[in-house]
């Protein structure tokens, strides 16, 4: 199983979500590093379940311990293992699971591909494996403050149909952390999580769409030809559980414009060259050129849900299923902190990646 990721700031995960524990190991991390364990639970305590009635009741504390690689505060240079003990799993409520698959779920495909699956929990296609990227992601995001001044900050942008009217360039992390839909347009947030309530109450689930943005990202990231940022970036955001879409800059949008009206302009900014407009997100032939980083993921509505549904069993024998279980009735407000964890590391391994070759 491909668990590994990045070239130079390199980590791979393991567990599963009805396991003991789950973790990850991170190489490649340059030594004297400020890190502690409270850097990396800040960003754990963003993703973890039961933190409103809006994301699934689970109740797990996710704190994480430091095996190694750091001493005193400091990074040593070395293999950097962190460990975040399961303590809420219920697998009972999966048992019905054994032997039928769950409609537009991985029980299946693992099934198919492997032979035997983790059925409790899902295993490692439960978004619970993400639990060791956003703590490697922390330790990416203090590298990127400290070394280049780098600030990354995801928000929903979108739920179903509802769309936020929000700014890129100004988002603060405080305007996503005011609400517990994360969305920083409180007058859409407000409908965002009475649609969420509607839909769990229902026993059903929405999808929608993640934005994120990354400022004071330095120009000349990237590896042409087939490491691009956007590449990397959208190789990142679509390993996520239920991620079904990436764009940069204008993505899909800018299809709808004459190249007059796309092409960014160049002029001499005060410290740097700058771009007057940023259709182009930040990258411009697979390298940033300084300006913001703008990246969208799309999510789709939580494949469990708490209806009846037509399914098959191992057999391929018609049958129903109706999940028991504690789920997210709309993934997004957790896949925030999720997304900016994966933006971190692809811009962790690429600034790693051009300082060995640039200097």
């Amino acid at each position: 199983m491909a668990s590994v990721f990045g070239q130079i700031f390199r980590i791979s995960t393991f567990g599963e979500s009805h396991g003991p524990a789950l973790g990850v190991v991170v190489d490649g991390c340059p030594p004297r590093l400020p890190v502690t364990a409270a850097d990396i639970q800040v960003e754990l305590d963003r993703r973890r379940p039961g933190q409103s009635r809006i994301t699934t009741q689970r109740r797990e504390a996710d704190e994480v311990e430091i095996l190694s690689g750091v001493l005193d505060g400091l990074t040593l240079g070395t293999p950097i293992a962190m460990l975040i003990r399961n303590a809420d799993q219920r697998s009972s409520d999966y048992e019905e699971m054994r032997t039928k698959y769950r409609p537009s779920h991985a029980d299946f495909t693992y099934q198919a591909k492997y032979g035997i699956r983790a059925w409790q929990g899902g295993g490692r296609a439960s978004a619970r494996e993400t639990v060791g990227r956003v703590a490697a992601g922390a330790i990416a995001r203090k590298l990127l403050q400290l070394a280049a001044g780098v600030e990354i900050v995801a928000y929903v942008r979108r739920v179903a149909t509802l769309e936020a009217s929000v700014d890129p360039a100004r988002v603060t992390r405080d305007d996503v952390e005011a609400n517990i839909v994360r969305c920083p347009d409180t007058a859409a947030a407000d409908k965002m999580i009475a649609l969420i309530d509607e839909a769990r109450k229902d026993g059903d689930s929405l999808g929608g769409v993640v934005e994120a943005v990354a400022r004071g990202v330095p120009a000349g990231l990237g590896e042409p030809v087939f490491d691009k940022l956007e590449a990397d970036l959208a190789k990142a955001l679509l390993s996520l559980p239920a991620c079904k879409g990436f764009e940069s800059g204008s993505g899909f949008d800018g299809t709808r414009l004459r190249g007059s009206q796309h092409n960014d302009a160049f002029y001499k900014g005060k410290d740097r060259i700058r771009t007057r407009t940023n259709w182009s997100g930040g990258i411009q032939g697979g390298i940033s050129n300084g300006e913001d980083i703008v990246v969208r993921a799309a999510f789709k509505p939580t494949a469990t849900i708490l209806r009846e549904q037509e399914t098959v069993d191992m057999d391929g024998n018609d049958t129903t299923l109706k999940p028991r279980g504690r789920h997210d009735p709309c993934v997004l407000p957790r896949a925030v902190p999720i997304v900016e964890a994966m933006m971190a590391l692809v811009l962790a391994d690429h600034y790693l990646r051009q300082r060995g070759q640039c200097g």
